[in-house]
């Protein structure tokens, strides 16, 4: 008996072949109620599971189905006459399945359109930005050869170019801390700072002998500040302080560089120093520079002092105020808008005769030309001299005066003025202004030139006495917070002092509350109290008395004190 094989025995065990359930798959056709839908072909057991492929032609029995998504078109865009084929047709289908390519081309070409119209819309952009960075590349070749941009009329700060002067530097008073004093214009405190370098790099090659050229100056000035300097600013420096330097147009002067010549002139600056008799030549020491220093910042600060009563004597009424009383400038003085200083004249090289026009070269050959061309030559410079002859000018137009306000309030301070609102004809504000100058507009004036007069000659320790009557009113109200929370009758300064800092709106040191309440005291002793007990100090204050009343008599005697 033969053995059985073990792949035999597979052999048995493994199924046959059996063929695969078909598979429903929807038609994705479009539902035509007037035909039927082609019967599926059925699949043969034993065959495989690709798709049946559909006859190659369509035949009368069998027709062609539909396309899977009919396409509708508008009725604009129908051109030809198979267009108007019957629905359901064969024509139609066929119609339907040819407009695709032509559909596809013309979308084709609305996008080709479009990313035209954006390429020259980039290109156009990219055409701006290049002439807008030639003409930044342009503005800095000229800022770095030196020229100069014109100032305003008023003397004001100018920007590059002209352009107005930034916020910084038009407000640059009123942005200053610290109590208000007598601030120098912004152009002016630049100035000063020009000057504190000048001097610094002049001190440095005067001390160790070397000869002071404009050349070496402006560089460190530059390079300290990061600011041009020009001649014109040292001509200002000339014009405030006339005793500084000496300045002088020099040949021969070293200054190893190959753009320029020892035989060139070039500006020096010596400064000028007292020198006792019979001592050596005097170094520049850090005390002469301070020293130099305050007198420029003294100068500056009396210029501004005539600029300041200028204004004050073209008020209504004029105001008058010692000088060693004035403490701030007048309220409604611009001080940014000083003019600036004039520079003076800087010795300048020796004019050498140059031939510049072209009168100038006919007068120096005038001795190798005949007679005849001589006189050509004359004809021809009459002649052009009365075609080139300006007319006479047209008569000029009057100027529009500006719109003032009527007679009767002629010299009206221009605050009071804008505080009146106009409400047409009538009896208006204007009326009753008008009304009333004889009585009340001089005493008006009378007490806002003595506020004005006061606050320009008022100390320093004043202004700060006034700050801390401003914010009694808020403290005294924090304080009786904190002897209400803690329920005790009296508390020491340091714990008092210390909490008050802690609720305050504003940062203030426990030292400057202490002082708030040793003025509160002050004030109102019967309402706060100050007990030294030993080393400590301890505070009482009165909770039952009324918080109101005692906020007011705080804001009064603020005013009170204002008004002196």
């Amino acid at each position: 008996m033969a053995q059985p094989r073990l792949t035999d025995f597979f052999a048995r065990r493994r199924p046959g072949p059996r063929a695969a359930p078909p598979r429903a798959k929807p038609a994705w056709r479009t539902p035509s109620p007037a035909k039927p839908a082609p019967p599926t072909p059925a699949r043969t057991p034993g065959g495989s599971r690709k798709r049946a492929r559909p006859p190659a032609e369509p035949t009368r029995d069998h027709p062609a189905p539909p396309a899977r998504r009919r396409l509708r078109l508008p009725a604009d865009t129908v051109s030809s006459p198979s267009a108007l084929a019957a629905p359901g047709s064969p024509e139609e289908a066929t119609l339907s399945a040819g407009q695709l390519p032509c559909l596809a081309a013309q979308e084709d070409k609305a996008s080709s359109k479009v990313t035209l119209s954006e390429l020259k819309s980039c290109l156009q952009r990219a055409r701006e930005l290049g002439a807008r960075a030639q003409e930044l590349k342009a503005s800095a070749q000229r800022k770095d050869a030196g020229e100069p941009c014109v100032l305003e009329d008023q003397g004001q700060p100018a920007g590059p170019c002209g352009q107005k002067a930034p916020a910084y530097q038009r407000f640059h008073a009123l942005a200053q801390p610290g109590p208000p004093g007598l601030v120098l214009p912004y152009k002016y405190q630049v100035l000063a700072e020009m000057f504190r370098s000048m001097d610094t790099i002049v001190g440095m090659l005067y001390n160790r002998s070397e000869t002071a050229t404009f050349a070496k100056v402006k560089q460190g000035v530059q390079d300290m500040m990061r600011k041009r300097f020009e001649e014109r600013n040292v001509g200002q420096i000339r014009t405030v302080y006339p005793a500084s330097y000496r300045f002088r147009q020099e040949r021969n002067v070293p200054t190893f560089k190959d753009g320029v010549k020892r035989s060139d002139y070039q500006l020096t600056i010596e400064p000028l120093l007292d020198q006792e008799a019979g001592s050596k030549a005097p170094q520049l020491t850090a005390s002469h520079l301070l020293r130099r220093r305050q007198v420029f910042g003294q100068n500056l600060v009396e210029r501004v002092r005539e600029h300041h009563r200028a204004f004050l004597a073209s008020l209504n009424p004029p105001m008058v105020v010692p000088e060693d009383q004035l403490t701030r400038w007048h309220p409604h003085f611009n001080v940014d808008e000083v003019p600036d200083i004039e520079p003076a004249e800087l010795p300048q090289p020796p004019t050498t005769e140059k031939l510049a026009t072209a009168q100038e070269v006919l007068a120096r050959a005038r001795s190798l030309m005949s007679p005849r061309m001589q006189k050509a030559l004359s004809d021809l410079a009459l002649r052009t001299a009365k075609s080139g002859s300006p007319g006479s000018p047209g008569p000029a137009l009057p100027a529009t005066p500006p719109a003032t306000p009527p007679a009767a309030l002629k010299g009206v301070s221009q605050d009071l003025l804008e505080r009146v609102s106009v409400r047409g004809p009538g009896r208006g504000p204007w009326d009753r202004l008008s009304a009333d100058r004889s009585r009340g507009l001089p005493q008006i004036r009378c007490k806002q030139a003595q506020k004005q007069l006061a606050q320009m000659t008022r100390q320093p320790e004043q202004e700060r006495r006034l700050q801390r009557l401003e914010r009694l009113p808020e403290l005294a109200r924090v304080l009786r917070g904190i002897f209400v929370s803690e329920r005790k009758p009296a508390l020491t300064m340091e714990v008092a002092c210390a909490r008050m800092a802690g609720s305050y709106c504003a940062a203030l040191s426990p030292g400057e509350m202490e002082k708030h309440v040793q003025l509160l005291s002050e004030l109102l002793p019967d309402w706060l109290s100050l007990h030294h007990v030993r080393t400590d100090t301890y505070v009482k204050l009165d909770k039952a008395a009324d918080l109101a009343g005692v906020l007011a008599r705080l804001a009064h005697l603020a005013r009170a004190e204002a008004a002196l």
